[in-house]
């Protein structure tokens, strides 16, 4: 028998987890890894593991579904679930694999299932290129090229993005942020700085410089930068 695909279910609803936790019990082929509330543990969550299928509810505080989505452009196969049908067509924008209307009935849940397990008999894995991400400013949603991030830097509860163009300041924090970007182009140099390598003109081993802006090295942070600069040179 093959292994059984790692699930996880993000719903600010416990009575939906109860629904859902049974329905997965019931289904040898599923086994579930975790249970998150809100976007920020799943985001947490898919950051240190592998993960095949998500249950995600829509509506849910601070971050919606798929707000969470555009947040996370790699992210599990995922089957959206909602008491509100108004966003389904919304959803498909996401690639999701099915959309579920609350109350949740069990032939429904294995529909979805049976959706889910016929994408994996016919799609094989790819290589999935991150080109920009979505981020909050000024209260609504805009996409970050990632080709024009310079760096990150930490001012509290936000993030200053400095591009090549301008600077901008968006509602996440620096760790938030930092699980968006793919991690062969952008590295932390430092508690309150993420740097695109592809952008240093300089390095030293205290500082590197970007667009003749010093930024610091941190301590804890100098071995894996070093590691993994290739044509630059820390003094």
């Amino acid at each position: 028998m093959k292994e059984p695909k790692k699930c996880i279910i993000i719903d600010d609803e416990p009575a939906a987890h109860y629904v859902l936790v049974n329905y997965i019990k019931q289904n040898p082929q599923l086994e579930l890894v975790f249970q998150g509330y809100n976007g920020i543990e799943a985001m947490d969550y898919l950051r240190e593991n592998k993960v095949d299928l998500m249950f995600l509810d829509i509506n849910m505080p601070e971050i919606t579904g798929l707000e969470l989505l555009k947040i996370i452009p790699i992210h599990p196969k995922t089957i959206l679930t909602t008491a509100y049908s108004e966003f389904a067509l919304e959803s498909y924008d996401f690639g999701v694999i099915d959309y579920l209307l609350k109350p949740i009935y069990f032939p429904r849940f294995l529909k979805s299932i049976e959706r889910f397990f016929s994408t994996e008999n016919t799609i094989n894995e790819k290589e999935f290129t991150i080109n920009s991400v979505s981020v909050k400013v000024d209260g609504y949603f805009i996409e970050i090229e990632l080709d024009q991030l310079l760096f990150a830097q930490s001012f509290g509860n936000y993030v200053k993005l400095h591009t090549i163009k301008r600077t901008y300041l968006a509602s996440i924090t620096t760790s938030e942020f930092e699980k968006c970007l793919p991690e062969k182009n952008f590295i932390r140099i430092h508690k309150s700085y993420i740097i695109a390598l592809d952008k240093i003109d300089a390095a030293e081993k205290d500082f590197v410089i970007i667009k003749k802006e010093k930024l610091p090295i941190g301590i804890t942070y100098r071995r894996e930068l070093i590691d993994r600069l290739k044509n630059k040179v820390i003094l």
